[in-house]
């Protein structure tokens, strides 16, 4: 029965997951995913940071949290600067099944990218050195998020073993889809950003364009 919750849940995922978050189940454990996310404004703009979030057996069960960890270096006072867990227990003391789901805790693994202010319970946030930078030396704790950020891109093509999201430099084929894409939805307008073009790009469109630029990317190169 838990399993099939958790699967449930997964499958709520396609319609409410947080933009810019993706979420792959692991190919032989149903309660590993693996996850990445993609900064867009902010301190954290253009970082792309790795994670794994794991359920437990009795996730479900009141009180049974899941666990997120990020494989890429992330320097905020949300996340252990040694094991990379996320303080989700900090953020949610009871886990409630009724109102806690796997979109509750990739919104809240999106939002610690965007958080301004901490609360005065500074002895529960897991990165105390982060948090004190925070407070007495905005600009240093802004270095080491830009050093953070750019780590983080270095390690994009580092696929973790095991890991279902994978990532691969870009071909021809993905520089023709990218085109496609801006023009049939118009990313070069300055009144649309990211985030309007993941809201209105449906699966089916992805696919048809996928399709379109593989049959292109073929027709140039026979043509070479």
């Amino acid at each position: 029965m838990r399993d099939y919750k958790l699967t449930i849940e997964y499958k709520h995922l396609k319609q409410h997951c947080p933009v810019g978050v993706y979420l792959l189940p692991s190919f032989d454990d149903i309660r590993l995913f693996h996850g990445v996310v993609f900064v867009r404004r902010g301190m954290f703009t253009n970082g792309v940071f790795k994670f794994e979030l794991r359920c437990p057996l009795k996730y479900n069960d009141a009180g049974t949290h899941p666990t997120v960890k990020f494989t890429s270096y992330v320097y905020n006072p949300h996340v252990h600067p040694t094991t990379g867990e996320v303080d989700i227990k900090r953020e949610y003391p009871r886990w409630d099944s009724n109102r806690h789901f796997l979109t509750t805790v990739l919104t809240y693994v999106k939002r610690i990218f965007y958080t301004r202010e901490y609360q005065d319970e500074d002895d529960k946030y897991p990165n105390q050195e982060a948090l004190k930078l925070y407070k007495t030396d905005l600009e240093g704790f802004r270095r080491r998020v830009a050093e953070c950020v750019r780590e983080s891109q270095k390690g994009v093509y580092l696929n973790e073993n095991g890991s279902t999201i994978k990532f691969t430099k870009e071909e021809k084929v993905h520089e023709i889809l990218r085109d496609l894409m801006k023009q049939r939805y118009g990313a070069n307008d300055d009144k649309m950003n990211a985030d309007d073009i993941a809201r209105v790009v449906t699966r089916e469109e992805t696919l048809e364009l996928i399709k379109q630029a593989r049959s292109l990317s073929m027709a140039r190169n026979s043509e070479e």
